[in-house]
């Protein structure tokens, strides 16, 4: 290396700290006469005047506080309608409305001449399903269904005018109710009542409340719940006979078996006999009856299926699912339970009690919603 013949300057020392470097000021200058960085918006932004918020990630439909996107919110001009499993059930309810009439035909016999009058009040008492003091008096008494209190309708009503305003139902139409209970359950009751159990309630979030609304209100449009109220008040009548004749048979067989035993004979003559006199007469239609459970069960099951299908179009099948799983989860549990109380015997479901049940399985539900569950976000 070549060595210079003078010196390179040494470079001069760091100054000292000054006030303005080393203790800011405590009052800066305003952000309009400071200079601004790169990139820096066209206007300044100061004490006074907040930066605005990001804007929100753009989607098709707004969501609300309960995650329910808001789709449709005019009033549907058909607030009910009437599927095919409405009409099967009134059908199906058909020869209990028959043995009712038969029973309100004898005690009418008691009014002598205005037994006419007797039978055809006894008739024209369907339309009071449809009265507002009725149904509640069968809601609170059939259904152990009770008004909700202000803070149970607090969390109830919004969830509801979310659900009834995507349907495009005129929510006002309907009136919530509660049951006290400890299940994963709601019911249709009557023609204006949803009801929903305290458990469900308390446990389900809000987005799965509103599935389970939504369910509700399909079995309202589809006409599930009023046909079933009116075929339970005509059968009213002949159920009330059957308890009346049976409740002695019961105390005599606790009391005396023999003379039971006499009396069981008596009534299967009986009985038989004017089950094969009407059986000739009306040409063997009464042998259909002991398929009545089996049928009304069916039918039960695919009115089921169809409120599903009402609440997966309107978008909550991800959360019916899900409600459905605790559910299974639910059974699951009180077969163990109950398995644990028989001494670890496994008493599994016999196909005959599944073709009683109202309600399809867990399984078969989950089958119907996943057209729905497959199909993207909307």
């Amino acid at each position: 290396m070549t060595q210079l013949p003078y010196p390179l300057p040494e470079p001069p020392p760091p100054g000292y700290p000054t006030e303005s470097t080393a203790f800011p000021s405590a009052s800066p200058l305003p952000a309009a006469e400071a200079p601004p960085p790169p990139g820096a918006p066209e206007y300044p932004i100061t004490a006074e005047t907040p930066r605005a918020p990001a804007p929100p990630v753009e989607t098709r439909y707004p969501i609300s506080s309960s995650g329910i996107r808001q789709r449709r919110l005019h009033i549907s001009a058909k607030q009910r309608r009437i599927d095919v499993a409405t009409v099967g059930n009134l059908l199906l309810h058909l020869p209990n409305f028959l043995c009712s009439l038969c029973v309100v035909l004898v005690l009418s016999y008691l009014f002598g001449a205005l037994w006419p009058v007797a039978v055809g009040a006894w008739l024209l008492s369907g339309a009071l399903v449809f009265h507002r003091p009725t149904e509640s008096a069968i809601a609170r008494h059939a259904f152990r269904l009770r008004y909700p209190t202000a803070q149970e309708r607090a969390r109830l009503e919004p969830v509801w005018r979310e659900v009834t305003s995507l349907a495009g139902i005129d929510g006002r139409t309907y009136e919530l109710w509660l049951q006290d209970s400890d299940r994963f359950n709601a019911i249709g009751a009557a023609g204006h009542i949803v009801g929903i159990t305290t458990f469900a309630l308390d446990r389900l979030t809000l987005p799965e409340l509103a599935a389970v609304m939504a369910h509700e209100l399909g079995h309202h449009i589809d006409g599930h719940a009023w046909s079933s109220l009116l075929g339970f008040w005509y059968a009213l009548p002949g159920r009330i006979a059957w308890r009346v004749l049976v409740s002695p048979v019961v105390a005599l067989s606790r009391t005396s078996p023999v003379v039971f035993r006499v009396f069981v004979v008596l009534a299967v003559l009986i009985l038989g006999g004017l089950v094969l006199t009407t059986v000739r007469f009306l040409y063997g239609a009464p042998l259909l009856m002991p398929a009545m459970p089996y049928a009304i069960a069916a039918v039960g099951r695919r009115a089921e299926l169809n409120a599903d299908r009402q609440a997966a179009a309107l978008g909550f099948a991800p959360t019916l699912a899900s409600v459905l799983g605790r559910l299974h989860q639910q059974e699951c549990a009180e077969h163990t339970e109950s398995v644990m109380r028989n001494g670890g015997a496994q008493a599994g479901q016999r196909p005959v009690h599944k073709l009683l049940s109202s309600h399809p399985d867990y399984y078969t539900r989950l089958h119907h919603l996943q057209p729905y569950l497959q199909q993207p976000p909307r």
